[in-house]
């Protein structure tokens, strides 16, 4: 947890979002997120968590992990600008990645 901290608090403050270049944000939701702060930061968050557990899995569940990333992008995609909807779907995804996460670090020590 430590690590997500210190890397997000390592960022520019214009870095913009981490999972996609501001500057080539061209659909709805993209560029919902790039001008809302807390979307912004969600997707700092869950593109750190993705990342991190990605390293973590064996190959078959990182595949599982990818298609699952893809069908979320898909849902956050058909949220257009609708920040409400960016909202739920980030928290979904956070809380997803979290519990992935979780369920690593109940099968230590390490």
């Amino acid at each position: 947890m430590l690590a997500l901290v210190m890397g997000t608090m390592a960022l520019p403050a214009g870095a913009g979002a981490a999972s996609f270049d501001c500057a080539k944000a061209a659909k709805p939701d993209e560029i919902a997120i790039c001008a809302n702060r807390d979307l912004d930061d969600a997707d700092v968050e869950m593109a750190t968590r993705y990342s991190m557990l990605l390293q973590l899995l064996a190959m078959g569940s990182a595949g599982a992990l990818r298609d699952d990333q893809k069908a979320w992008l898909g849902w956050r995609q058909a949220c257009g600008s609708d920040l409400a909807c960016l909202r739920a779907a980030y928290a979904d995804r956070i809380g997803a990645l979290k519990a992935a996460f979780n369920r690593i670090a109940a099968n230590g020590p390490y």
